[in-house]
């Protein structure tokens, strides 16, 4: 199981993750450009000592991103998070080796990457709200991944 971000716009946010990816046990893909520049000296203040203690991987571009999984095997599904999805994460059915895209803090991703993914999902939310912090959001659906992939029969 990976995660994915599509050109993040918050170093803050990309710490975060990679905390999240820390303590989990998963992978953290970096799909570029990056809204901000990419200075692992700053990047590791808001990821502290667990910025090297993840398998992190750079991409220059969404399709360096994409040619790289389709040449693996089996090829890994690309799950989107995303709220522009009515498939609840809870009733997604994950598999071990799925990536978890979250989209731009600011504007998710573009028309193309939706076409384009295996699943959408999303976390069904009190209406009128529009969207929960990107790290907030991708620890719900993990942990429903990790459940059903990894912890579900290790009683």
């Amino acid at each position: 199981m990976k995660i994915a971000l599509y050109q993040p716009d918050i170093p803050q946010n990309l710490g975060a993750m990679m905390r999240l990816c820390a303590c989990m046990d998963v992978g953290l893909d970096i799909i570029e450009p990056c809204g901000f520049p990419f200075d692992p000296k700053k990047i590791r203040k808001s990821a502290l000592d667990y910025y090297d203690k993840i398998s992190l991987s750079r991409y220059e571009s969404w399709e360096s991103f994409l040619d790289f999984h389709q040449g693996q095997a089996p090829r890994p599904r690309i799950i989107l998070m995303t709220t522009k999805s009515a498939h609840s994460h809870v009733d997604f059915t994950f598999h071990p080796n799925d990536i978890l895209l979250a989209g731009r803090e600011s504007a998710g991703v573009p028309d193309d990457v939706h076409k384009i993914v295996d699943g959408r999902i999303c976390i069904p939310m009190k209406t009128g709200f529009r969207s929960l912090n990107i790290v907030n959001a991708t620890s719900m659906i993990l942990g429903e991944a990790l459940r059903q992939t990894r912890w579900q029969n290790n009683d």
